[in-house]
């Protein structure tokens, strides 16, 4: 059975609230896209030099610490815009190099990666708590190496979607069932599809269709969070956004109409550091 638990709210508050921004800028569309060109290139710019900005902007507003997620590419490419999201008190998660998929790579090429990342964000003075896989994918070795270098909290499973839960090695059969291994000592706190802006915004030629109805992402995130608030106690909501994506005018508009609303039905809004902080497992 998964080991899982309910997050400590502070008094008057319903629900946590995390605001995850993944800082890809090119990285994503080199590491799972595979794409290079400098016009792909300049989506990823837009998200450094525009939509960060914004959203820093938009959180200064409603005194919002978010988890943003930063490759170390990112870092190495857009430095000072890293340092400025350190400076203003952010937490910032493990989120690989070049926006790698792990599916596939031998142990030792996953760990170098981890070293990479972990050298770039040594740079703006950062040693991260939490990882984050990029593609919210995993390998067969990427539990066991996030625990070998102490990492305290992971956000990329979704055996769970609105509490954290102990993540376990499992057997991959397909002539059998499956075989849990024992529960890790890290925490997973949840993502979901669902709670992501990219799939539904981003035109990607060949790819994703994107370019969907913001009220549709909005009623969606609105129902999904108003569940956790009426129906689930001590949960957790944790979306993830991309400053190339959330940050265009028209989608940071729906940010803000539901920030405005999760305040209205108190929301705590907390880093994942703040709800791995909290965290309380079921006896």
């Amino acid at each position: 059975m998964q080991i899982s638990g309910k997050v400590k709210l502070p008094e008057g508050k319903r629900v946590a609230v995390n605001i995850g921004c993944d800082f890809d800028a090119a990285s994503v569309w080199m590491g799972t896209f595979k794409k290079f060109s400098p016009a792909y290139m300049a989506r990823g710019e837009f998200g450094a030099e525009v939509g960060t900005p914004r959203l820093l902007k938009l959180f200064e507003k409603y005194n919002i610490k978010a988890s943003w997620c930063i490759p170390g590419h990112t870092v190495d490419t857009h430095t000072d815009i890293c340092k400025e999201i350190v400076k203003l008190g952010h937490e910032v998660c493990h989120h690989g190099y070049a926006h790698e998929d792990p599916t596939n790579l031998s142990y030792e090429e996953e760990e170098k990666i981890m070293k990479m990342g972990l050298e770039a964000l040594e740079k703006i003075d950062v040693k991260p708590r939490g990882y984050r896989s990029p593609a919210w994918d995993y390998s067969p070795n990427t539990l066991s190496i996030l625990e070998k270098y102490g990492f305290s909290f992971d956000s990329s499973l979704m055996g769970n979607d609105l509490y954290p839960y102990r993540p376990r090695p499992v057997e991959v059969n397909v002539d059998k069932g499956n075989v849990f291994g024992s529960p890790s000592s890290i925490v997973e706190i949840p993502v979901s599809w669902f709670l992501d802006d990219f799939p539904t915004q981003e035109y990607v030629i060949g790819g994703g269709e994107g370019m969907r109805s913001t009220q549709e992402v909005f009623e969606r995130w609105k129902s999904i969070f108003d569940y956790a608030c009426d129906s689930e106690e001590g949960a957790c909501f944790v979306l993830t956004t991309h400053p190339q994506t959330i940050g265009r005018a028209h989608t940071i508009q729906m940010l803000e109409q539901l920030i405005q609303y999760m305040e209205s039905r108190d929301a705590w809004f907390a880093t994942l550091g703040d709800i791995f902080d909290s965290y309380v497992e079921n006896k």
